[in-house]
Order: C-alpha cells, then structure tokens, then sequence
C-alpha cells in the first residue's frame, strides 16, 4: 500500500472548487414551416417545449456506490493528504463522523445551543466539562461542532496519553485530528487557525463516582489559559450535560486498575455484571451549550508567565461552566427526554 502523502501542518491550504452543473434547457421545437410564436388570441394555442426525461431510478446509489469505490482507490494507493499530526479530513468527514451521527442524533439526541459563540474562522480553545467514565462526551463535541456550526469547522481534541498507548484506537485518534494534550502541540494548533479542544478536569471528571455528578473537579494548574495567552486566542466555555448518566459509576475496583495499568476500572449497575452487555451506555438526553468566550489578545505576551492572571481566568472559565451545567440541569426535564 502506497504512503499517505503529508501535508506540512503551517502549509496554506488551498480550498477545493466545487463543480456546479448546470441543468440544460432544451430550445423549443418550431413547427413545421413556421417559428414559435406566443399565441394571438384565446382560440391559439402555443408550442409548450420539450420536456426532459426524469433521471433513471437509482442515481443516486450510483453516485454513492462510485464515490464509494473512488473512496477506496485513493486509500488504497495512497492518493489522500494528513497533517503533520496524522489528521485524516477525508477518513473524517466520510467514515468516522457517519459512524458517529447515529450515535448524536438518535441514540443520545444531542441538543446544540450557543454555537454562535464558536469563531466561523480562526484559533479558539474550547474548554468543556468532562464526565461519563468513557470519553464519549468528546466525541460528541467534535460531532456537534462539525455537524452543526455554519462554518463546518473540525474540532482538534488534547487527549492523555493513555488514548495513544492503545492500539487501534491510537490511530483512529490520530485520523481524527486528536493529539497529546500538551502545551507545544496545542499552541501550534491554535497559531495555525484550528479550533482545540481540551477537557481540564482529565481522569478525575471522567472518572468521578456518580454522587459528584455534575460538580466540577480541579482544573489543575491552568495549562490551557497560558496557551490561549501565548496564542491569543478566545477561550469558550462549554458544558454538557447528560454524559454522566450513560455509566452510572457506583464504585472502583482500585487494585484490578493498578494491575491493568489504567486510572480505575469502573463498577456500574450493568458493568461488569452483565459482560460485554453492560458496555453499552444508557440513552439519556444530552443538551451541550457553549458560552460566550474570553478574549484574550488584549494581554502582552509576558501575561502568559503571571501565575495570578492565570488562576483568576481558569476560575473565570470554571465558574461559567459550572454555572451553565446548573442552569441546564435546572431546565432539564428529564435524564432520557
């Protein structure tokens, strides 16, 4: 299989023109011996103009099915671009998001709201609560953003490095856009336009017992503000509500997660009780709301160094969250409607 061709991440990309058809309309007949003419009086009547023949049944499977195969040819020869961190937009768009909206739209009918205060163009840092004992509140995020923002803009998520220590899911992180959660990369996303994604609270939001739902955990020492600062890009609060509903997480067997080498190894009502069965996450009803996001390109470049500026914005950006996360529960009428 031929290699994938690497576009150097900084490099201006040129956007693809798309083609337009244009719909011929057939010239109308003349009759014999005379030319068309609009009718003189109620007793005349006109030439009506050819009609065109309706498209055959099935088009538009043909298209799907040739698209389908150009799809295939290209992965198989290589013939397809990603970025300097193995971001994938063609397997993205086509294979991993169409996985993924069935799971948005049907089975946890996610509710958007705020999406206005996501930048249509540009760097921005969305910072979101985290909960839910699998990460599958992060992919719903990147499935709301691209999906639903006008700009049909790619979310790049900051994940741990547990995400790219296990295999399979390693690459399809890296398809994804994802990347290590660290200061360098996520900087150079934001420079170069892209909107980040980053999850402060980590494993102790995702891996909370189900009594703390929904109340925030330390945001450790405000890493993702310093970077907004050195970028000078907004930061946008966003919260999500429904996630810590779909694994109820009523203990931590603590020993089975030393010896497995993972941050803890979840106890639910259905897992492990049920085996594979109870993987299977609860359909609650998710609402995620963005809010309106914290400029930060009117500080001078030293601000990023001033540890009291940095603990002042990260309780900004984690008040608003908390805020809003009460605010939606307040709203919600039930956890699976």
């Amino acid at each position: 299989m031929a290699d994938a061709k690497v576009i150097p991440f900084d490099e201006e990309r040129r956007p693809r023109r798309r083609a337009r058809r244009v719909r011929a309309v057939p010239e109308p007949a003349a009759p014999p011996g005379g030319e068309v003419r609009p009718p003189d009086g109620p007793g005349e009547a006109a030439v009506e103009p050819a009609v065109e023949p309706a498209p055959a049944a099935g088009g538009g499977w043909d298209r799907r099915i040739a698209g389908g195969l150009a799809f295939l040819r290209r992965r198989v020869t290589g013939e397809y671009e990603v970025d300097d961190f193995g971001y994938d937009k063609e397997l993205t768009d086509q294979v991993l998001m169409s996985l993924l909206r069935p799971l948005y739209d049907k089975y946890f009918r996610v509710e958007v709201k705020g999406l206005e205060n996501v930048p249509s163009e540009g760097g921005a840092l969305i910072v979101a609560n985290h909960s839910g004992t699998l990460p599958l509140d992060g992919l719903m995020l990147q499935v709301a953003v691209h999906d639903h923002h006008p700009a049909r803009r790619h979310l790049r998520l900051l994940a741990a490095d547990l995400v790219f220590m296990l295999p399979v899911v390693n690459e399809l992180a890296r398809k994804a856009g994802h990347t290590l959660a660290c200061a360098e990369d996520a900087q150079r996303l934001l420079e170069a336009g892209e909107l980040v994604g980053v999850m402060p609270e980590g494993f102790k939001g995702i891996g909370k017992p189900f009594g703390d739902r929904y109340k925030l955990q330390r945001f450790g020492r405000g890493g993702f503000v310093s970077t907004a600062l050195r970028a000078g890009t907004p930061i946008v609060p966003c919260s999500i509500v429904g996630a810590e509903e779909i694994y109820p997480m009523v203990g931590n067997a603590k020993t089975l997660a030393r010896l497995l080498g993972i941050p803890y190894f979840p106890i639910t009502p259905t897992f492990p009780w049920l085996g594979p069965l109870g993987a299977v996450p609860l359909p609650t009803k998710w609402t995620i709301q963005f809010g309106e996001p914290i400029p930060t390109d009117g500080y001078p470049p030293e601000a990023a160094e001033d540890p009291m500026l940095m603990f002042n914005l990260t309780d900004q950006v984690r008040e608003q969250i908390q805020h809003t996360l009460y605010k939606l529960l307040v709203q919600r009428r039930s956890v699976f409607f």
